[in-house]
């Protein structure tokens, strides 16, 4: 089903887009997103791949259409956004893919409350930065028969499911948000909200929101959820 062609606010969602997609696409060349347009702001949500987590990036959009909620290629997104000969002009919408597991349930669009405990942007910034520093020296210390992929995932998994700071949201969260280069310094112009319905993007510093099973780490340029271990299915939002 064809869908009018969407229009960028300005050239800079334009940029945020595409550098969004082309982040997601080199950790993995199939990665899927799902597109859902909401009172003139499109999220984009995809997952990073190994990262275990969802990442959004909000697009405020001019001349929106109604009713659009489709899961597409992210490659094949991001060649129609590259497409257009000047920036932030109409874009195309890919014809719909079928989504993999984790685009049939998104995080809650409302009910998110604030969450105490987040560190500061630099100490974020910083956390990340010794956990990457940390899996590398423990990795290379193995000896080469012991530098088996059960044994990198196992300290892989000890350092990454580490909490960050006072909060419950592991720091694979905060490493994924870096990864998607959500953790940048805060921008002169600020980009559209980072889910639909959650109100203008903060400025720094970074938020920390729940909502049901859900937690979401929220700055200027995105968000990235994830769920909380041990609360099955309570909080979600399957659409």
């Amino acid at each position: 089903m064809s869908t009018a062609p969407l229009r960028p606010a300005d050239r800079g969602e334009a940029a945020d887009l595409a550098a969004f997609l082309r982040r997601l696409v080199h950790y993995d060349k199939a990665a899927a997103v799902r597109l859902q347009l909401t009172g003139g702001r499109l999220a984009v949500f995809g997952r990073p791949a190994s990262f275990e987590v969802l990442a959004v990036r909000t697009v405020l959009l001019d001349d929106a259409p109604a009713g659009l909620d489709r899961t597409v290629s992210a490659g094949e997104l991001l060649e129609l956004v590259h497409a257009e000969p000047e920036p932030g002009a109409p874009f195309g919408v890919p014809e719909a893919v079928t989504g993999p597991p984790w685009a049939g349930v998104l995080p809650p669009r409302t009910g998110w409350r604030p969450e105490p405990g987040l560190p500061a942007p630099d100490a974020i910034r910083a956390a990340v930065a010794a956990v990457v520093a940390e899996f590398r020296t423990r990795t290379e210390a193995l000896a080469p028969e012991e530098r088996t992929r059960t044994a990198l995932d196992a300290i892989g998994h000890e350092i990454w499911s580490r909490p960050l700071g006072d909060t419950a949201l592991p720091v694979r969260a905060a490493h994924a948000a870096h990864a998607m280069g959500f953790l940048r310094p805060a921008p002169a112009r600020v980009p559209a909200a980072s889910v639909p319905g959650d109100g203008p993007a903060p400025a720094e510093p970074f938020a920390l929101r729940a909502a049901g099973a859900w937690l979401r780490l929220r700055t200027p340029y995105g968000s990235v959820a994830v769920r909380r271990a041990g609360l099955g299915a309570f909080g979600v939002s399957v659409r």
